[in-house]
């Protein structure tokens, strides 16, 4: 392991990674909802991946990035919302639900948001071209910092309320419940 150009910690130089679905991961606040990642530098060239693993009832926060992006959906079962920075919310947002085995592949500089819509955890594996050990960047700005603060990522007391809502229904259907109100202040209400 070591620290990235972000300073993050949880980064990881291998060329092997002996499973997917069982490497330890590590609190990844910023993200939202108690989530957590690790982060992999492979073979010591530009592509980089991540596996990131969110609670029963909990969703990321959304955000946008460059394009490549590939997420592969290694356990659980939910939903990623995608839009077009300029798009027209909820008019232009696409849902696309997923399971294990399932991809997502986000447009360039879209938007997109994943909602674990079941009840067991979910986790994904995210390839995408851009290296932190090599300081290679092609993103808009930071995934995991505000746009408030010049970063790509939507906050959770900046998203619209439907957001929530559909999540809600979505848990609903299958007997769960959300969590977000540990995240959400104006759920606590």
């Amino acid at each position: 392991m070591f620290t990235g150009n972000s300073g993050r910690v949880n980064v990881w130089e291998t060329n092997f990674i002996p499973d997917i679905e069982t490497f330890t991961t590590f609190a990844w606040k910023e993200r939202g909802a108690g989530g957590s990642s690790v982060m992999f530098e492979l073979a010591d060239n530009t592509q980089a991946a991540h596996v990131s693993q969110f609670p029963i009832g909990t969703y990321k926060k959304a955000h946008r990035h460059g394009p490549g992006a590939h997420v592969i959906i290694v356990s659980g079962t939910g939903y990623s919302l995608l839009w077009p920075p300029n798009g027209s919310v909820p008019d232009d947002v696409i849902r696309v639900d997923w399971k294990r085995g399932g991809l997502i592949v986000p447009p360039h500089d879209w938007f997109h948001q994943h909602f674990n819509g079941g009840t067991d955890p979910a986790r994904y594996l995210a390839f995408r071209w851009g290296s932190q050990k090599h300081g290679f960047v092609f993103d808009p700005g930071e995934a995991d910092l505000s746009e408030k603060l010049g970063g790509a990522q939507i906050e959770y007391e900046d998203e619209q309320e439907w957001v929530h809502d559909t999540f809600q229904e979505t848990l609903t259907k299958v007997g769960g419940d959300s969590k977000m109100a540990d995240f959400i202040p104006r759920l606590r209400r």
